[in-house]
């Protein structure tokens, strides 16, 4: 079987892991240079903890299982299983981490929670003030710049893949067949479209009404930290954000502890990961409202600038970039992602939302299972 992959981003990437794996040939296209979407301006997180119980969670466990495989396949991924730690700071904040080490699903989760001298056993950078701190061991990371170029350059080594980019679709003239900006033909089995928050041009003829929306985010980087972060660290308006913690105690959260209010107008919750060359990615806010500025807005930066020295106990080592980047979201928030067919041998896979660095493994398995590769 020859299956034709466009977009090179991880989901895209990950589907093409899967054809390959399965002993099929692959063509992936890339509108690009390479992938500069989401793909690559994101945590690189693994994130299980704050996934919503049933299919959402067990797809989340899935693909963590799947991303740790990969990774013994191709340690340039940067794989760690390093954890979580969500630091709270007041007693409405532990409210809501002792709900969660309730929930029957803890255990798959592997949540625990940490006095001030665990955390600091845990993870010795983080000086800061607080009651302790959730920890999920089930949440992990990957090296976000450089994930996809290393999945393609061991897909490459198999023979039968091949990835052209800078070419982008125009037309799909007959079943498993792809017309690009060039006038070359790529013919296949299979057409798979995992075109990011690209929904323009061709996939809009091909998919008019699609039940996603675009979601825009700030981050940034610093310089290397001296010290090692053991693991990723939420703040606790983390809880606010994912659904895993929705119960009487978030609502008690947000009713006397309301969010400040440069992070309630942007959403924001603060996630931070160190690198593998020691800098830490840190942000982010969520903007819904299209169309978005052309801009990054400052107050943000200032408020996770904040909260990480906060919780580091000491001042960030100096920003060295910023960035926004655009993904893909159901509007239904019980769809984990679109897949649907959307002309004879092609199907559309796009609006994993914030969970897509996760997820994708899975997804692709998914798709890969229901098509029979």
């Amino acid at each position: 079987m020859r299956v034709i992959i466009v977009g090179a981003g991880v989901l895209g990437t990950m589907h093409a892991w899967q054809a390959v794996s399965r002993g099929h040939e692959v063509v992936h296209l890339e509108r690009e240079a390479a992938a500069r979407g989401a793909s690559v301006r994101n945590f690189g997180l693994v994130w299980v903890s704050g996934r919503s119980t049933g299919p959402e969670l067990d797809t989340a466990l899935r693909a963590r299982e799947l991303w740790e495989e990969i990774g013994k396949e191709v340690p340039d991924l940067g794989f760690r299983a390093s954890g979580s730690l969500t630091p709270v700071t007041t007693d409405h904040e532990h409210a809501v981490a002792r709900e969660a080490l309730d929930a029957p699903e803890a255990p798959l989760r592997d949540l625990h929670f940490l006095d001030p001298d665990q955390v600091r056993e845990v993870n010795p950078a983080l000086r800061g003030e607080m009651l302790g701190a959730l920890w999920c061991r089930r949440d992990a990371q990957v090296e976000p710049r450089t994930a996809q170029r290393a999945l393609q350059d061991t897909l490459a080594r198999s023979g039968r893949y091949t990835l052209l980019t800078e070419r982008e679709i125009r037309e799909l003239p007959r079943t498993g067949t792809v017309r690009d900006d060039h006038g070359d033909l790529h013919e296949g089995d299979h057409v798979v479209l995992c075109t990011g928050a690209q929904l323009g041009g061709l996939v809009r003829e091909l998919a008019p009404d699609l039940p996603v929306r675009r979601v825009r985010l700030q981050m940034m980087q610093t310089a290397p930290l001296e010290t090692t972060l053991t693991t990723s660290v939420a703040d606790a308006d983390s809880f606010r954000y994912y659904p895993a913690y929705r119960g009487p105690g978030l609502d008690t959260l947000n009713t006397h502890q309301p969010q400040p209010e440069t992070a309630r107008d942007h959403a924001m919750q603060l996630l931070m990961v160190q690198r593998a060359d020691g800098s830490l990615t840190i942000g982010d806010t969520h903007e819904y409202e299209h169309p978005f500025a052309f801009d990054t807005d400052e107050a943000p930066y200032d408020h996770l600038t904040g909260v990480a020295e906060g919780l580091l106990g000491r001042p960030l080592p100096s920003i060295r970039r910023r960035w926004a980047g655009v993904y893909t979201q159901c509007t239904d928030p019980g769809t984990l992602v679109h897949r649907a067919p959307v002309a004879d041998g092609a199907w559309l896979i796009t609006g994993p939302g914030g969970r897509g660095m996760t997820c994708s493994p899975a997804i692709a398995e998914t798709t890969a299972n229901d098509l029979g590769w």
